[in-house]
């Protein structure tokens, strides 16, 4: 049982919460001490690595970086692969498949992969390697698919037939996201059209909004229900963060941290590149940004500070992205969810971290 300022689907209510491996019953009680927030557990829905390890690696690296997020109040993620080549990205999903299956203990639960690339537009890559770039087949990511869940999948829609894999993709269960894209708003509108479901880091590798050429990201914040963005407060400034908060009504924080995140300045592996951690960002040897470093929690306390109210910015980290995903048991306080909380104190720092019931050790010494 866990007392405090606990925030439910019908808003706030002052005091108890009552749980095993799932909610049983949260009941109002004026009286209980109200220092503590209870909040859902953060679900990241983009991440590649944290505390030294990398998806890509493959093995034990997904276990690691499950346990590493859920230490910030991460109870629910999506490994995400780098483009790379074909023997790579297997090697990734094979080792994300047991952690799929079976959550580590005192790890986040990984719900499937999210395939960012390799499909996507050579002129958009980022930090994501050229050589490594290819034309999609439905042959090729059914083949993925049986290796593990995908559940998202990150698409240039513009490029060849891409956009009519989006149908197909759908029927799989995987939703779409436009991202790496050198495409015009008009391709936009029509990989909406088409069954894409949202955006892959907002503003971050798609063409950009001008006055006579709206871009992607025109396409995004005309017509966009859906989109995750990187609340690190270096990927997006502040001011275009708040516009895509009024355009997009279900924007989504993600962290695309790295396995950098929680580690000293250094040299780091991101997929088949050398990445460099330093005053807390991640950048290639060429100096562009390349993931971050940033944790959930983190994430919740820069969308307070641009001015969001707490529940509106844990909504952002919780229910919109269980929502996207169609995942009714996570994300959101009530009985019958999956017990997934996080309690924070009054500087919104997290006191305990609950997956699936399970208390995580905060005090571990890893990274």
């Amino acid at each position: 049982m866990l007392s405090g300022r606990i925030l439910t689907p019908g808003g706030w209510i002052d005091g108890s919460i009552d749980f095993g491996q799932r909610i049983s019953e949260i009941r109002a009680d004026s009286s209980v001490d109200t220092a503590l927030t209870i909040l859902p557990g953060f679900i990241d829905l983009h991440v590649h690595g944290a505390a030294g390890a990398d998806i890509m690696q493959g093995g034990d690296a997904a276990a690691t970086i499950a346990r590493a997020h859920a230490r910030h109040g991460t109870t629910a993620m999506l490994g995400t692969t780098m483009t790379a080549t074909d023997n790579s990205i297997r090697r990734a999903l094979r080792g994300m498949a047991p952690v799929i299956e079976q959550r580590p203990a005192g790890g986040a639960r990984m719900l499937g992969a999210h395939l960012e690339g390799p499909f996507l537009s050579i002129h958009r890559l980022g930090a994501q390697p050229a050589d490594a770039v290819v034309v999609g087949s439905m042959d090729l990511v059914r083949s993925y698919h049986e290796l593990a869940p995908i559940r998202v999948m990150t698409l240039a829609t513009e490029v060849a037939d891409h956009l009519a894999l989006i149908p197909q993709l759908n029927a799989l269960g995987i939703r779409v996201q436009i991202g790496h894209s050198n495409g015009t708003y008009e391709d936009g509108v029509a990989a909406l059209k088409a069954g894409a479901a949202g955006f892959t880091h907002l503003y971050n590798g798609m063409t950009g909004l001008r006055h006579q050429e709206a871009g992607i990201v025109g396409a995004a914040l005309a017509h966009a229900e859906y989109a995750e963005i990187i609340p690190d407060l270096q990927h997006v400034q502040p001011g275009a963060i708040l516009a895509a908060l009024r355009a997009i009504p279900r924007l989504y924080g993600i962290t695309d941290a790295t396995s950098a995140t929680g580690m000293p300045d250094g040299e780091y592996g991101l997929g088949s590149q050398l990445v460099y951690k330093c005053r807390g960002c991640v950048r290639l040897a060429t100096g562009s940004l390349a993931g971050s470093v940033l944790t959930m929690d983190q994430a919740l306390r820069n969308f307070v500070g641009l001015g969001l109210d707490l529940a509106d910015a844990s909504n952002r980290l919780s229910l919109y992205p269980a929502d996207y995903l169609g995942e009714a048991a996570r994300g959101r306080l009530a009985p019958g969810a999956w017990a997934d909380i996080v309690v924070l104190d009054a500087d919104l720092q997290p006191v305990a971290v609950f997956v699936e019931g399970e208390a995580i050790d905060l005090s571990s010494n890893q990274p």
